[in-house]
């Protein structure tokens, strides 16, 4: 029989899902593309550009205009990977593991991440293109201890090692059992898709997790395959842009060949916005908000989920969710038990993307952290005692500084670009929803955590 499902003011009519979330465990492809806003994916409004395999996706699928990350690289990692905010799990801040080291590092003995969830669950598991959170220097079972059977990582920029700064041509690659090493004359993103696509070959039969952290469209600027004689840079980054959807649909279209797309839930998003390359979105140009909690450019990201006969297709939904939604709701779909003794601060939108509900549970979410962390008596630690951050409800946004004071308050409908600041409004709605805002801000620690990790032994590359 046919359901109708009410979704954003869009009547659907869904056929039986390919899969029975009791009795089968579907595929999860997760795809994070590195500092891309909504300013490049035409899908979402982005001129001069086209990006159709994203594209297809969206119009197949459900996609998200509120979905939050955080504003910079490893506070977005490590909250999608433990479905905890940064003000809990301690990384507020950015620290660039293999090139600073001083014995901080992504401790996955200390932190259960959603790929741990989903192993243990029974999923296969596997990661590809940029972790940058550990060094395999120093922790060769790194990514074995977060939860992945195999991998092939860029290592990122290992301090004293120069090759290992190259993440596009002439990549230097982690591959499980076969250590780092350059790969002469290839092209890097090639290599983790490749990875990805070979996985999925193997494993076909089984459920599988793939986390696809893609290391494009993160500086430096680079040619591709497609365009090895590009010089002008607006149009080297144009291309990457182009290279970044190529693979995305290399990916779907082994999950066709490999006869398992519509028992996959693909989701395709960013860890933050673009990194300083303008580009002009219904009628605007927009700077890429890379360490910014802007709405437009800097927290409120490209955000796509896809699965054929399961997610409803051609919606656009309003639903609020947050990067610490993400290890729920894997959780949710794969049959995973969330860690016991600690905090997910995360809620399931799983209901949502099987079209089973109309909203996500949210009545807000936050995004919060960025710049460089400190070192303070050989430990990393947040740069400051209580970082500012955002939370957003539906219509109204609340920013809070750094002394815990409310200081912006915008209506996101009426004022998407957040140009007119209603913190003193006497306007009703907005009184409620600074005071309803104000109270959710005060149930988080008046100070936020550290980092909780063993210390890595002393290297000689460590930042002093």
């Amino acid at each position: 029989m046919m359901r109708a499902v009410l979704l954003v003011g869009v009547t659907l009519l869904l056929t039986p899902s390919a899969f029975s979330a009791e009795r089968e465990k579907p595929n999860i492809v997760f795809i994070m593309v590195d500092d891309l806003g909504k300013e490049w994916v035409s899908c979402y409004g982005a001129e001069g550009i086209e990006t159709p395999a994203i594209d297809r996706l969206a119009a197949t699928g459900m996609k998200f205009n509120n979905a939050w990350c955080m504003p910079q690289c490893t506070p977005t990692r490590v909250t999608l990977l433990t479905g905890q905010y940064p003000f809990r799990h301690g990384w507020t801040n950015h620290w660039d593991v293999p090139r600073w080291g001083a014995g901080g590092h992504f401790d996955a003995r200390r932190n259960t991440t959603f790929a741990n969830v989903l192993r243990d669950a029974g999923y296969a598991t596997c990661a590809a293109g940029k972790w940058q959170i550990d060094d395999f220097r120093v922790e060769p079972d790194a990514m074995q201890a977060a939860g992945f059977d195999d991998w092939c990582m860029w290592t990122g920029a290992e301090g004293e090692n120069p090759p290992s700064s190259n993440r596009y041509w002439d990549p230097y690659v982690n591959i499980r059992g076969k250590g780092s090493s350059s790969r002469q004359g290839e092209f890097g993103p090639d290599i983790y898709c490749d990875y990805l696509i070979d996985f999925i070959g193997k494993n076909k039969e089984k459920p599988m997790l793939l986390y696809y952290p893609m290391a494009l469209t993160h500086g430096p600027l680079t040619t591709t395959p497609d365009n090895k004689e590009e010089k002008d840079k607006r149009r080297l980054f144009a291309g990457m842009v182009r290279y970044t959807d190529k693979l995305v649909g290399k990916i779907v279209a082994a999950l066709d060949a490999a006869g398992v797309r519509k028992k996959t839930i693909l989701v395709f998003t960013t860890d933050n916005g673009t990194g300083g390359n303008s580009n002009t979105r219904l009628g605007r140009v927009v700077r890429g908000g890379k360490a910014k909690m802007t709405e437009q450019s800097g927290v409120a990201m490209p955000f796509i989920v896809n699965c054929p006969g399961v997610t409803p297709e051609g919606v656009t939904t309003d639903a609020l969710v947050d990067f610490t939604d993400l290890m729920p709701t894997f959780a949710e779909l794969g049959g995973g038990r969330l860690p016991a003794g600690r905090v997910v601060d995360g809620k399931s939108f799983a209901p949502l993307i099987r079209g089973q509900a109309e909203d996500s549970p949210r009545e807000w979410i936050l995004s919060m952290g960025g710049g460089p962390a400190a070192l303070r008596d050989g430990r990393v630690v947040p740069k400051l005692p209580y970082d500012d951050r955002v939370l957003r409800e539906k219509r109204f946004k609340l920013w809070i500084d750094t002394d815990r004071t409310p200081s912006r308050l915008f209506d996101l409908i009426g004022d998407p670009w957040e140009e007119q600041n209603l913190i003193d409004s006497q306007d009703p709605a907005a009184m409620a929803a600074l005071q309803r805002l104000t109270r959710a801000a005060a149930t988080f620690p008046e100070t936020d955590a550290a980092p909780i990790y063993e210390k890595n032994p002393p290297q000689k590359w460590d930042k002093k």
